[in-house]
């Protein structure tokens, strides 16, 4: 399924873009473009508040500086390192994949969305997630909360789960994607910060929304 870009869409782009720039999270996986720390911080990011990652994250990097230091690691050393975030099969993956990439890869992510997907533990959204945040490359990431941000701002009707509406969101996110991988990465950040703070699974806090206005949800009547 393919979606084509559209002056909302443009719109819509282009506010986002400028609210995440004023108001986004200093947030330290923002600062840094390197793949592996980028990988570090997506991994720990699933099913895992902020608050939390921020005080694993230095911490776990500080041990495991590297994707070399990860891989030449012990099973034991790495699951004490991740003790107190949980979901441990995040970190075994974690822990395969720097093993795989330093004997297949000469200790390298590369910027290819489907060997990314080849690796142990990477899914279509870290791949996407990857390509964006670490290489700058326009590439659609659709998590749990870029999906209820595009359903709610474009398909307010559709059904909440299923195959169908799954395709059509990863089809409209690809259309958003700016053309500029520097805009690109800020995009995606903006539209998960959206999600992730102001339309939110509980409350969607439309009062203060950036891109209201021509949202089929919370637009004002």
């Amino acid at each position: 399924m393919t979606a084509k870009s559209t002056p909302e869409m443009a719109s819509f782009r282009r506010r986002l873009t400028a609210w995440f720039r004023r108001q986004g999270r200093d947030l330290p996986w923002r600062r840094t473009r390197d793949p592996y720390r980028v990988l570090v911080s997506e991994v720990m990011l699933q099913q895992t508040q902020v608050s939390r990652v921020l005080e694993f994250y230095p911490r776990f990097l500080a041990r495991y500086p590297t994707m070399e230091h990860l891989a030449r690691a012990g099973k034991r050393q790495v699951r004490e390192a991740w003790e107190g975030l949980g979901y441990y099969r995040r970190i075994v993956n974690l822990h395969r994949l720097a093993r795989q990439v330093m004997r297949e890869q000469d200790g390298s992510l590369q910027p290819d969305a489907v060997a990314l997907r080849q690796l142990p533990g990477v899914g279509r959204y870290t791949a996407g997630a990857l390509m964006t945040f670490a290489f700058e490359r326009p590439h659609p990431a659709v998590d749990t909360n870029v999906a209820r941000v595009l359903r709610r701002y474009f398909y307010p009707r559709a059904r909440r789960t299923g195959a169908r509406l799954d395709e059509r969101l990863w089809a409209t996110a690809q259309a958003l994607q700016p053309r500029n991988g520097r805009t690109a990465w800020s995009f995606n950040q903006a539209i998960m910060e959206l999600g992730a703070l102001i339309c939110t699974a509980r409350v969607a806090r439309c009062e203060v929304c950036p891109v209201r206005r021509g949202c089929q949800t919370g637009r004002p009547r």
